[in-house]
């Protein structure tokens, strides 16, 4: 049973006969998306852990792409019917587009088991542990028979709008030169499976042997890389005209390790 971002009212903190629950099929999975409480931010989604494996993309609370301003909402590309319904519900909604996509992209919408959204996004949690991890959506139950313990909490990022699935690496540069700079530097990955574009690693100092470490979701799943990009500037023009370059790139990919 898959539940699609599953009603908070009238069913949040009811008994397990009223709701969806993990004890209503062998394999229970959740895709929570509007997650925030009904009063005051109109949450429409349950907020705990009820299946036997629960996805928060993006928290699970607030969508990327759901900040549009109303107008460019409701005269979405899909129409203004599915405009107006997003700028009503666009959070709720979000689950089935998930959903959907999901089926596309096998590979995608990867889980990582995680304590909180905080820790997800600092890095903490990241590579997937050794039995890898579920894929939100259509198939999530091919995870079925590695659940370890009671509820597991899992969490993403996606991307604002079609497609939505994102696939995560760590990037990890030490800087090489003579003296340390300001600016900012970029990476971009090249695979087997498609390029991804320019990802911020770092801004501010740069400085020489220092090493600095981004986590990045591509829009692509570049399969086996084979080429890294890397591109520093200082935004001016400095009269000494100073050099850096990457002594070292390390791409950990989340999937594989």
């Amino acid at each position: 049973l898959s539940g699609l971002d599953p009603a908070q009212p009238y069913f949040q903190g009811t008994p397990i006969e009223v709701r969806l629950d993990k004890s209503d099929a062998d394999f229970v999975d959740i895709i929570h998306t509007d997650s925030a409480p009904t009063i005051p931010n109109l949450g429409f989604g349950i907020s705990p852990a009820i299946g036997h494996i629960d996805f928060f993309p993006n928290g699970g609370k607030q969508m990327p792409g759901c900040g549009k301003n109303p107008v460019s909402q409701i005269v979405d590309l899909d129409g203004i019917w599915e405009g107006t319904r997003d700028f009503v519900a666009c959070n709720h909604l979000r689950s089935y587009k998930y959903y959907s996509d999901s089926i596309i992209y096998p590979d995608g919408f990867l889980g990582y088991p995680c304590a909180s959204y905080e820790l997800f996004q600092s890095g903490n949690c990241f590579p997937c542990p050794e039995e890898g991890c579920p894929n939100m959506g259509h198939y999530a139950d091919k995870f079925k028979d590695k659940i370890k313990n009671g509820f597991l909490k899992l969490y993403l990022n996606t991307g604002e709008a079609r497609d939505f699935p994102l696939w995560r690496y760590k990037v990890t540069v030490t800087l090489s030169g003579r003296s340390k700079v300001k600016g900012y530097v970029n990476v971009a990955l090249y695979g087997s499976g498609g390029n991804t574009k320019q990802y911020q690693i770092t801004k501010g100092t740069l400085k020489p042997d220092n090493t600095y470490t981004a986590f990045i979701d591509a829009e692509v799943n570049v399969g086996k890389v084979t080429k890294v990009k890397f591109l520093w500037n200082n935004n001016r023009i400095n009269p000494t005209f100073p050099k850096l370059g990457a002594a070292t790139i390390t791409v950990e990919v989340g999937q594989n390790r």
